[in-house]
């Protein structure tokens, strides 16, 4: 059999009542049936895994979870500052119901025409420039998410100069400015100690305690802001939050309303690694439960970091939140406070980091190597294409620091793509021939919805940049946010 010939076939299963559910896997699915070695022909798990017998269900959970929760959890209290908090609430419910219906339409099609990966679902109603398109995609998304990833770090661990105003960072506070302390040598130690070795798995369950270790230090950051908040509401200094947004006739205050869509779609983007997840699980029937668990577990974070984040900075919350966690709190411990949530975010993201790095190797080498076997079988092609995307990522960090405005784009524009135009499409497309008139009318109207919404964001975003700029002090007022990923800048 051709490696076209597999990458075609459906997927199978082993019969039986007591039969596993087990699927052939394509050149670039890292699936090892159940009870293989890892040190077979796949590859293995690395790092000591000797045998596989299918990932668990908490565990696919908390991959997923830690797909969904990113850095863009830190520019969601904005997002309550644009929108109000009763329409905030109720904005992240509504991404979160519709990202749920847009998974679920994409796997209904998925299994329906035999896929066992995004790329394959897109190829079967698009060709192989539907495959292409969605791999550019998540390389765009996902490449711009660690970079900002990185530059978050690196702000937050060793500080940043802006405008001749250096704000330092947590290492420097603590044992001042040295050479060791500097972000390049923080990345560095990294990026090798860290990034590095998690990036050396080839099977994504493989990050499973990492991931919840992941999402336990988002709840770290969600305790901890709460706690703030609710003891300056005992000392009376927080006022009531502001329910509804600020709009006037002006049309460009309607506009910057939109400015919010691509945080959200951003924060709930996972679809990227649905179907890697899926593969890996000990039944694969799971993965609906796994997508609504871990969509509900994010929900809840997302609105209760937006409500406390917001309860406790209104009106001054900036862009990304952690950057109000620079200055005094006005309470005891202050400083101790500010550094642990700004350490525990830290480690969060370097822990999100290869969970987003596993779908940009795997389509980074469906788009160089499309016709090659698979990636995990392969390990000079594996570490080279580890290697070159963990160095582009490194040296964007460090040599292109203000890449937000272009990332405010691309990141949003691929974000909305793999979120909902998508899964639409390939509804509309229908190669299987499973879709109803309500699926039909559904994806026109998601995509509707979403390219208007991103379209109106561009817009706002496009106008408010070229106004910041024409004026003397844009530059220095203009903070990063407003697209997904938020990126501290002290």
């Amino acid at each position: 059999m051709t490696v076209e010939d597999r990458r075609d076939s459906p997927p199978v299963r082993a019969g039986g009542d007591d039969a596993v559910g087990v699927r052939i896997a394509d050149e670039r699915t890292p699936l090892l049936r159940k009870g293989e070695s890892s040190s077979s022909s796949s590859g293995g798990g690395g790092f000591g895994d000797r045998e596989f017998d299918g990932a668990s269900f908490a565990g696919a959970v908390f991959n997923l979870s830690t797909t969904i929760i990113g850095a863009g959890i830190m520019a969601l209290p904005a997002t309550m500052k644009v929108l109000g908090l009763a329409l905030g609430i109720a904005a992240i419910i509504l991404v979160a119901a519709l990202t749920d219906f847009s998974v679920r339409m994409l796997m209904r099609f998925s299994k329906a025409g035999g896929a066992t990966s995004y790329g394959d679902v897109m190829a079967a109603a698009y060709g192989d420039f539907g495959r292409r398109l969605l791999q550019a995609c998540v390389v765009i998304n996902n490449i711009g998410l660690l970079v900002v990833y990185m530059i978050i770090i690196g702000d937050v661990l060793s500080g940043s100069s802006s405008d001749g105003v250096h704000h330092a960072g947590v290492l420097e506070g603590w044992f001042g400015p040295h050479w060791w302390t500097g972000r390049f040598f923080v990345l560095v130690v990294t990026t090798l100690s860290v990034f590095t070795p998690l990036a050396c798995f080839k099977r994504i369950d493989s990050l499973r305690h990492t991931s919840a270790v992941a999402v336990l230090l988002a709840l770290v950051f969600l305790v901890v802001t709460a706690g703030i908040a609710v003891a300056k509401c005992i000392q009376g200094s927080i006022e009531m939050p502001r329910l509804l947004p600020k709009v006037t006739t002006d049309i460009d205050s309607i506009g910057a309303l939109f400015t919010a869509v691509p945080v959200l779609v951003t924060a709930y983007v996972c679809h990227f690694n649905v179907h890697n997840i899926e593969n890996e699980l000990d039944n694969p029937a799971d993965i609906k439960p796994v997508v609504r668990a871990s969509l509900l577990l994010c929900s809840i974070t997302y609105i209760m970091i937006s409500f406390f984040g917001f309860l406790l900075f209104g009106d001054n919350t900036l862009d990304d939140v952690l950057a109000n966690f620079s200055t005094d709190l006005g309470i005891p411990f202050s400083s101790l406070l500010n550094d642990v949530v700004r350490v525990s975010y830290a480690l969060h993201l370097m822990l999100v980091y290869p969970v987003i790095f596993y779908p940009l190797r795997l389509n980074m080498d469906g788009l160089l190597f499309p016709s090659s076997t698979r990636l995990a079988d392969s390990n000079v092609r594996f570490a080279t294409i580890t290697i070159a995307l963990i160095t582009v990522a490194f040296l964007g960090a460090n040599f292109i620091p203000s890449i937000w405005d272009a990332f405010q784009f691309t990141g949003a524009t691929a974000s909305v793509c793999l979120a909902f135009i998508f899964p639409a499409v390939i509804a509309l497309r229908d190669a299987p021939r499973i879709g109803s008139r309500k699926d039909k009318i559904a994806a026109i109207l998601m995509v509707i919805l979403a390219a208007f919404a991103d379209l109106m964001a561009i817009y706002s975003d496009s106008v408010s940049i070229f106004k910041e700029n024409s004026s003397p002090s844009g530059m220095l007022t203009r903070r990063f946010g407003g697209s997904g990923a938020a990126a501290w800048k002290g």
